[in-house]
């Protein structure tokens, strides 16, 4: 049983390059960003909202039920890619399990809350349960009347990865046959904003050139830091044993942490990636990696790490880098699904999506295996290893 296969037989996800794979793809396979410049509170600053219509999707559940009403729009994105991803997968008994994470939460409603908590010095009635963790799961949960456990964390930006290392420790534990797992984030908000600004990480891009691009994920000659942080949601369906029409299978699985200098540092060549690589690779050649989905935020020290991590890693036989969050920024813990997504898309498209300003020496022509890598405040690094059907 432990040694059975496990397999991601749907994905879906709600973010600013839409709500369905095909839409997905076809915004990947455009060469322009999704960064724009709003206005939050004080601050203007660059981020990577919802479309327009993922909004009204949104805005549409919200109002379906009187009980949605009082939700963070984290939880509500993670119920509408988790209905999505089960409705693909076909699971229709709710003999499932959920984890689902978040990095932040409740940002919105924690801000509205404590912002009515100084002005009155009282706090809503609501302003407790909307606001806790749990939240998304247990209301993901509920929504799909799921008879499984449900569980949340928070492991910063590697939540969504976390997700699925936990889902995959149930199924092979004989404790569950099906797992949904991923991450929501909703972090546009003034103060989550200003705390980015704080870490002097975020991108202080000037709009006055049509092809720049705010974020310069893995560019490695860049001067300054330049995070971006968008909002989505990302899910998974895991099965274990061999299923028709799956996505993709897990081939390999890796984690580790590092002994921190301070609160958000990483090591110069990025130990914590070394080991959670090598972790996923196991008895496999280095050599048959065709591409990795890098973590790579767009600061210079966190992009130059997790590069020097994969040269130690593969040596002379590196392969073909790429990253999302120049295209739709950083969604904290739901990124690393969204990389996943990507991965996957390639696999099934046969197609390597790059980073537009980066020089590729060679294009990989075949893509059978791709390692996705995630990585969050703490040091703590996840690798997943995937396989072409």
């Amino acid at each position: 049983m432990q040694n059975e296969p496990i397999f991601i037989t749907a994905l879906s996800s709600i973010s600013p390059l839409g709500t369905s794979l095909k839409e997905t793809w076809e915004n990947y396979k455009r060469p322009d960003h999704f960064l724009r410049q709003k206005n939050y509170g004080d601050l203007t600053a660059w981020c990577s909202a919802l479309t327009e219509d993922a909004q009204q999707r949104t805005t549409v559940l919200k109002n379906s039920d009187s009980k949605y009403k009082n939700l963070d729009p984290s939880v509500l994105y993670a119920i509408y890619a988790s209905r999505e991803a089960i409705g693909q997968a076909g699971w229709k008994d709710g003999n499932f399990g959920v984890n689902i994470g978040s990095s932040r939460g409740a940002t919105g409603l924690f801000e509205k809350y404590h912002s009515e908590f100084i002005q009155n010095g009282e706090a809503s009635t609501l302003s407790s349960p909307t606001t806790t963790l749990g939240n998304i799961s247990s209301w993901v949960a509920h929504d799909l009347r799921t008879q499984g456990p449900e569980i949340s964390h928070s492991i910063t930006c590697s939540t969504a990865l976390h997700s699925l290392l936990n889902g995959v420790a149930w199924l092979k534990s004989g404790m569950a046959n099906k797992f949904l797992v991923g991450g929501s984030e909703a972090p546009l908000t003034p103060f989550t904003i200003a705390q980015m600004k704080a870490l002097k990480v975020y991108s202080r891009f000037v709009a006055n050139d049509s092809k720049g691009y705010p974020c310069r994920a893995l560019d490695l000659d860049k001067k300054q830091n330049s995070m971006v942080l968008g909002e989505a949601a990302s899910m998974a369906c895991l099965e274990k044993g061999k299923i028709q029409n799956a996505l993709a299978r897990i081939e390999g699985l890796g984690y580790a942490t590092e002994i921190l200098e301070h609160n958000i540092s990483i090591s110069s060549d990025a130990v914590c990636f070394q080991r959670s690589m090598k972790m996923a690779l196991g008895g496999i050649d280095p050599k048959e990696i065709d591409v990795v989905v890098l973590h790579a935020p767009g600061t210079i020290k966190g992009d130059l790490s997790e590069v020097r991590a994969i040269e130690k890693v593969f040596g002379s036989h590196e392969p073909a880098m790429t990253t999302n969050k120049w295209k739709l920024g950083h969604s904290f813990g739901a990124s690393g699904m969204l990389s996943l997504e990507l991965a996957v898309l390639m696999l099934q498209h046969q197609e390597f999506i790059g980073v537009p300003y980066v020089n590729y020496d060679a294009m990989p022509k075949q893509i059978n295996k791709v390692m996705v890598n995630a990585v969050g405040f703490g040091g703590n690094a996840v690798s997943i290893l995937l396989g072409k059907i």
